[in-house]
């Protein structure tokens, strides 16, 4: 199934560099503000699943475009699909951006696939087997200290987003590092993540096919990767924060009051720090009515169940 992967990779990555030798020539449609897709990415993803399913007709396909409008609708085997992460890069001749391919057997990630096709290199993971970038084996970095490490995030770019608690966790997180970079494509800044290249991730208003494949080379390589609480079932949940055991256990930290999953009490905290540093958000920027909180996912102990998973993956992280 890797090798399929891989191989329908290839074919997508083919596709984008050949439109990446004259960038200005691509069709370019609005989704939303700020939310671009191409011709290239609709063909990236057609190459993509004509590949897999030809493998194997029985399995399912969610991907970005299109949806599960492709592929058996009750199977237990889901392929997760983002054929180009970083199309506004890619569209501006911004050379960072990546084909990502997941496999979801049963609702765990099993197989992953994320391909720079700039770079030619193939980052791969199977469940219990190790993650791979061509034939080298993936580790996470060894820094156990975030003001050493360099941090990578996604800034909000559409309306809605929200914009204030985002700068909150921005600043936090920068007083804390030794440096916070915004590449532009989720699943690569998580394949560098699996490679040691940097320490650390966070960002909010992901989707699952965003962030499928990189969650496996992750903890394949060592690292923990989860929801801002520091819940590993996190594929739902838009938010995401990653990096070494250590590293990941100092960033929850930080990060869990701007959670949408946080108590009552960090949410009161997290709005009064906002009206002290500007004018109160309105409703609409809070994404609730006026006085209401955000309601919790999961009612019980999130904290309990980060600490209890966390210290089962990785024994010395420090919660």
């Amino acid at each position: 199934m890797l090798n399929v992967a891989v191989k329908a990779a290839r074919a997508a990555g083919a596709l984008i560099n050949r439109a990446a030798l004259d960038v200005e020539a691509v069709r370019v449609s609005l989704k939303q503000t700020n939310d671009f897709v191409t011709e290239v990415d609709q063909a990236a993803e057609a190459a993509i699943i004509e590949t897999l399913l030809t493998a194997y007709p029985g399995h399912g396909i969610l991907a970005e475009e299109s949806g599960s409008e492709h592929g058996a609708k009750d199977s237990e085997f889901i392929w997760i699909i983002d054929p180009l992460d970083g199309t506004t890069n890619f569209i501006h001749g911004f050379p960072f951006y990546c084909v990502s391919i997941a496999l979801s057997v049963r609702g765990k990630i099993e197989q992953a696939v994320v391909y720079d096709p700039i770079r030619n290199d193939i980052y791969s993971a199977s469940k219990g087997r190790g993650a791979y970038v061509n034939d080298r084996r993936l580790r996470v970095g060894k820094r156990t200290r975030l003001q050493d490490c360099l941090i990578s995030t996604g800034f909000p770019y559409r309306p809605g987003d929200k914009l204030k608690p985002y700068l909150n966790m921005l600043g936090e997180v920068m007083s804390q590092c030794a440096g916070v970079r915004r590449p532009g494509a989720a699943a690569l800044d998580l394949a560098h993540i699996a490679a040691g290249l940097t320490d650390g991730f966070f960002e909010t208003g992901l989707q699952p096919w965003d962030v499928a494949a990189g969650s496996l080379l992750i903890t394949e390589a060592g690292g923990l990767i989860g929801n801002y609480t520091g819940e590993a079932d996190f594929l739902e949940h838009g938010e995401c924060v990653a990096g070494n055991p250590r590293i990941y256990g100092q960033l929850v930290t930080t990060l869990s009051k701007y959670s949408k999953f946080a108590g009552a009490g960090d949410k009161a905290s997290v709005r009064q720090s906002l009206q002290g540093d500007a004018p109160a958000a309105s409703p609409a920027e809070e994404g609730q009515p006026d006085g209401e909180a955000a309601p919790a996912a999961k009612p019980t102990t999130l904290k309990s169940k980060r600490i209890k998973a966390a210290s089962a993956s990785a024994p010395d992280a420090p919660f």
